[in-house]
């Protein structure tokens, strides 16, 4: 039976609810994931929370009444102050929901409410890759990329519940540039998300001078992920390794930014396009670009003191940030 003070993890996204009881020492002590059916709006989803708390808490040999609060995380954007999530994309159903107080009252528990890439960057800073430190930025690459930014054991929130957004950093003023998800151009998400990447290796392959099996591969009607241009880097393909290599450069440029205004020990590179991540081939020559590009672009006195790694949590850095969160708040 784990000692107590126990809190609840509860990472809201658009496919599914990651919901976890962690202990004082950040130690998950129990776990489950549900669907989050979205399309059956957020109080259904509250109750089905509250009864999968029940749950872990039995199966930690608690009940719920133990639990000492939930730490809420969810896709932005939302308004901190209110709790009230605003106009995600991908829970269209939820729209302007007050949802930290429609959890509090599903679950009868005091609830505190974060971004969920935060609360990625805070799982992280407690128990991940950056616990040795005081303070980092984290950046997440996946469909797009995200952020958080943790300063003496505190997120950077913002004025309006915008701190971290460091996908839509400018780090390209062309007119050129492309646009991002928002419809912003020059964004490092719209070089870095993967729908940026996927939109640089379809203009190789549109050159007909330009040789590549991730043509022949996409005619012959495989779709083009990032994974597939992976692939293709791993067997010797040279621009697909361009592109993965270019995709270390924007980063870079993007977290040089970052890295002068809020000076960080460290940088932590999560997400699910790293590119094999830790331990593997790719990914680590993919992070070892990503360091020297930023080193290059860095003024001197940071070129040896930042430290860049990868994200150690996985897909439990938000469920586990989010607890520690609300462990930080009611403790």
């Amino acid at each position: 039976m784990p000692d107590l003070p126990l809190y609840a993890g509860v990472d809201i996204g658009g496919t599914n609810i990651k919901i976890g009881l962690v202990d004082d020492t950040a130690q998950t002590v129990a776990y489950e994931s549900i669907p989050t059916e979205q399309e059956n709006g957020p109080e259904t989803a509250a109750r089905r929370v509250a009864e999968a708390l029940g749950r872990l808490a039995e199966k930690a040999g608690r009940t719920v009444e133990e639990l000492r609060a939930v730490g809420l995380a969810s896709p932005g954007p939302m308004d901190l102050k209110t709790g009230v999530l605003l106009c995600p994309g991908n829970l269209p159903e939820w729209h302007n929901t007050p949802l930290r107080d429609l959890f509090a009252e599903a679950t009868g528990l005091p609830v505190n409410y974060e971004n969920d890439a935060n609360a990625a960057a805070y799982g992280e800073f407690w128990t991940g890759a950056g616990d040795r430190f005081d303070s980092l930025v984290m950046v997440t690459l996946g469909t797009g990329v995200g952020g958080g930014i943790i300063i003496d054991d505190r997120v950077i929130d913002g004025a309006h519940s915008c701190g971290g957004e460091i996908g839509h950093i400018i780090i390209d003023a062309s007119d050129a540039a492309p646009l991002n998800s928002l419809g912003i151009r020059g964004t490092l998400e719209g070089y870095c998300g993967s729908y940026g990447v996927v939109g640089r290796a379809n203009a190789a392959i549109s050159d007909r001078f330009v040789e590549t099996a991730l043509r022949d591969t996409v005619e012959g009607g495989e779709e083009l992920t990032p994974l597939l241009i992976a692939n293709a880097a791993e067997a010797g393909d040279e621009v697909a390794l361009c592109l993965v290599m270019e995709t270390a450069k924007y980063l870079a440029i993007g977290l040089v930014t970052i890295v002068h205004t809020v000076d960080p020990e460290a940088v932590v590179i999560g997400g699910s396009m790293t590119f094999g991540g830790a331990g593997h081939s790719l990914g680590e020559r993919f992070l070892a670009e990503v360091r020297d590009q930023a080193k290059a672009r860095l003024i001197p006195s940071l070129r040896d003191q930042l430290v860049i790694e990868f994200a150690k949590l996985g897909g439990r850095a938000g469920y586990i940030g989010a607890a520690g969160l609300a462990r930080r708040k009611f403790v």
